[in-house]
């Protein structure tokens, strides 16, 4: 990646904790002065990679109501699963884009992470496109999947090894490939050239660097990134869940940050965002 679309990336990140303040006040919710005690501490959350830019507006609110400070680590759902498993990520609360995630933490006894967890919003597997790609105009009036096999058409997807959201992509090159005897969208799902980190994709479509890439409608939104409904699929949804993790560094904080992330409040900035929430939110404990 060069240095200059470095800098750009950067800046985009330092121009959204800029205004995460003001959009809290935006969003018109109440000041919390007086009406609750405040705290002072770190919520260690992990957090699915399509959410990067909404945790940021969230951490920034969060510690407007409470005094609580978020250290967000956003990656993969599967990868922090993962990592949660092998004892190479810790943190408080895991948000994941996937209830296969959050199953793969449930267990019985001292090999559980998880005692269950709470599903709070969905969102859309959709594709984004660079506004002034030479492909704009004809994503917007014919089907993605004709398009996206256009000579010089430049696709991103993200590893479905590590990112439910990367099983959603190759579902839908997949479905529409069987289904309608397209070799050209099988040979696309088949290839990694077009494999990227779900956290890169973003920047790389805001500079022109692809001409489009699946995406949650949360995180295209986010990113302040156009884009078109997977047409001819059906039930391709991230899922969003929240759950506390067992042995975690800060319990009482962990479970103040779930109960925020519930509320009103916090449900209002990620509709905003583009979040479909599910009300009322749906517990589902462990087997």
């Amino acid at each position: 990646m060069s240095k200059h679309h470095t800098q750009r990336i950067r800046g985009s990140v330092v121009m959204v904790v800029a205004l995460a303040i003001a959009s809290v006040v935006s969003l018109g919710r109440p000041s919390s002065s007086g009406a609750a005690a405040m705290h002072s501490g770190t919520v260690e959350v992990l957090s699915a990679g399509s959410l990067s830019n909404v945790m940021i507006l969230l951490g920034a609110a969060f510690k407007h109501d409470t005094g609580y400070t978020v250290q967000n680590m956003s990656e993969g759902s599967t990868a922090i699963a993962s990592g949660i498993v092998a004892k190479t990520l810790q943190g408080d609360v895991f948000i994941s884009a996937s209830t296969t995630a959050d199953a793969s933490l449930e267990g019985s006894g001292a090999s559980a992470w998880i005692s269950g967890y709470t599903v709070f919003g969905t969102s859309p597997d959709v594709l984004a496109y660079y506004p002034q790609s030479r492909f704009a105009t004809a994503l917007k009036s014919r089907p993605w999947f004709d398009v996206i096999r256009a000579p010089g058409f430049e696709l991103g997807r993200t590893d479905p090894a590590v990112d439910p959201g990367g099983v959603l992509d190759l579902d839908a090159l997949e479905g529409i490939g069987y289904a309608y005897n397209i070799p050209s969208l099988l040979r696309i799902a088949s290839s990694t050239g077009n494999v990227y980190s779900e956290n890169a994709i973003p920047g790389l479509l805001q500079a022109g660097q692809l001409d489009a890439a699946f995406m949650y409608a949360v995180s295209a939104d986010a990113a302040k990134l156009p884009y078109v409904p997977l047409a001819g699929t059906r039930n391709l949804n991230a899922t969003y869940t929240v759950a506390t993790l067992h042995g975690a560094p800060d319990p009482t904080a962990a479970r103040a940050f779930v109960k925020w992330l519930l509320s009103p409040a916090a449900l209002a900035i990620m509709k905003h965002q583009g979040l479909v929430p599910l009300s009322p939110a749906r517990i589902v404990r462990a087997p």
